[in-house]
């Protein structure tokens, strides 16, 4: 193929096809291992992708290649139908237990950003009960419009802003001006 486009090399494992044709030839086999080439060197197959499989792996967790490659791999491979040798069984097992420990790992962060949101949640609550017991404590009596709004506000400066207004106020307005 190199030689029917007179193919001629930009760098190791990458040639540029006839001139004026855009077109670029990779061949994997001599592709260098690195980082750069690793997106590339995952089509590959047998030894390069275990090779390739093992850099990934290698990497962070946080690494945009990670991210992107990871799915993608389980994806693809589960989708090929054709006989597989032992080897490649072994790729799908070692790509397949890497997305289980992915998918565990966005599902631990999915409960982390979930008990996140309802401590946040929780404390609104907990301000929101304080602004009004500071109200009752004062004997300043509190329309439902207004327990609705104070009950609904979920914003933690706002919340301190009322109940600090609440603990001197003397009315209602004082602490909500803006309520109709």
């Amino acid at each position: 193929m190199l030689d029917a486009y007179r193919c001629e090399p930009v760098q190791a494992g990458v040639y540029h096809a006839v001139p004026g044709l855009v077109m670029r030839v990779v061949v994997l086999a001599e592709l260098p291992r690195t980082r750069t080439t690793l997106l590339l060197r995952l089509l590959g197959s047998g030894r390069r992708l275990r090779k390739a499989l093992t850099d990934l792996a290698a990497l962070p967790d946080d690494t945009w290649e990670k991210s992107v490659a990871t799915p993608l791999l389980v994806h693809f491979r589960h989708g090929i139908q054709e006989p597989t040798t032992d080897e490649e069984d072994d790729v799908s097992a070692e790509i397949r237990a890497w997305f289980k420990e992915y998918e565990q790992k966005l599902r631990a962060e999915e409960r982390k950003e979930g008990r996140d949101e309802g401590r946040a949640q929780g404390r609104a609550e907990e301000a929101a009960r304080a602004v009004l017991t500071a109200l009752r404590v004062r004997g300043i009596a509190v329309p439902d419009a207004a327990r609705e709004r104070i009950l609904g506000e979920k914003d933690p400066e706002i919340l301190e802003r009322w109940h600090e207004r609440a603990i001197v106020a003397a009315s209602i307005a004082d602490v909500l001006p803006d309520l109709s």
